[in-house]
């Protein structure tokens, strides 16, 4: 048979416990966070890539070297 708990042990049981539980929670809110930026920060990205492309279309499509100086220069 298992011997009851000790009430020492039981009660450091129960705060550990309630940490984690608190931990948890805190760790759930910070996720929930981050998955509606992550959403937002990739419909923009989206938005931005889109509007690129038209850019790109609406040019003539002509090749943009990275050695090329600018307009003003």
């Amino acid at each position: 048979m298992d011997a009851p708990l000790k009430p020492d042990l039981m009660k450091s049981l129960e705060e550990q416990i309630a940490h984690l539980t608190r931990t948890v929670d805190e760790l759930s809110e910070v996720v929930a966070r981050q998955d509606t930026e992550i959403a937002m920060l990739t419909r923009r990205v989206q938005l931005l890539m889109e509007r690129e492309a038209e850019r790109e279309a609406s040019a003539g499509g002509g090749v943009v070297l990275g050695d090329e100086r600018p307009p003003h220069w």
